[in-house]
């Protein structure tokens, strides 16, 4: 369960109609999941850019650049899961899309609970076939559980669980990465500046604390009463990781 604890797989919705995309999104992220939705490549490839992807569902028939084609692009890049959606049943179809690296296909109409049976099945078989190995593919790569929020270190961004991303002042990313690198372990303000650069503040310029107080706004469910980012009375901050909130009875 570790890295499913510490992370959430996050996964991109590619299908030119809307409404198919707006169900996906809304009923995967409902399941645990992190998702992003795209109208088509060029979308695919920007969202790609910004964060790493564990899976990507791919619409077959597009204007433009096919699922076909973007299957192919993905493979080239490493391990991610593909599942290719159709409306059509022609075998053909299923084939060369297997035949491009695609892990599973689901014809046009279907019921979200099949879709979702083969996204975990995939995501298994994915996840088995690269364990052992620090980054297993360029297009993914870990994202960290932070409350209402998922934090790339590679990435130096920050997206609440349904893929909108938070703005970041370089100061919060320097001391988010720190917690993070550090997790479960009370941190003084002194090794808070120290580990994140920043010895030019003084360890008792309440200025931190501010700058903590902007992050709990930005990644607890309720930032007066944090949960995630916690004050160790006398001592100073500790990141708690999902594991560690159950574990004390605590809501993540």
């Amino acid at each position: 369960m570790g890295d499913r604890d510490m992370g959430q797989e996050h996964i991109i919705v590619v299908d030119d109609e809307a409404d198919l995309r707006d169900m996906l999104s809304e009923y995967l992220a409902r399941h645990g999941f992190a998702v992003s939705v795209a109208s088509n490549g060029e979308e695919m490839r920007a969202i790609l850019r910004d964060r790493p992807a564990h899976l990507v569902t791919l619409d077959l028939r597009m204007p433009g650049e096919d699922g076909f084609a973007l299957a192919k692009h993905l493979r080239d890049q490493g391990p991610i899961g593909i599942i290719m959606v159709t409306a059509s049943s022609e075998k053909v179809d299923q084939i060369v899309g297997l035949e491009l690296g695609a892990d599973d296909y689901i014809a046009k109409p279907f019921d979200p609970r099949e879709l979702l049976a083969r996204v975990r099945s995939v995501l298994r078989r994915v996840n088995a076939s690269t364990r052992g190995e620090t980054q297993p593919a360029g297009v993914m790569g870990q994202e960290i559980r932070m409350g209402r929020c998922m934090f790339n270190v590679a990435t130096a961004k920050l997206f609440t669980v349904d893929g909108r991303e938070v703005p970041l002042t370089a100061m919060e990313f320097d001391l988010l990465k720190v917690f993070v690198e550090r997790p479960n372990r009370v941190l003084s303000r002194d090794q808070l500046l120290d580990c994140a650069h920043h010895r030019d503040m003084d360890a008792f310029d309440r200025s931190i604390d501010i700058r903590i107080m902007r992050i709990r706004r930005k990644i607890e469910e309720d930032p007066g009463r944090p949960r995630v980012l916690r004050t160790v009375r006398g001592l100073g901050y500790m990141f708690v990781t999902a594991d560690r909130v159950r574990d004390l009875g605590l809501s993540a």
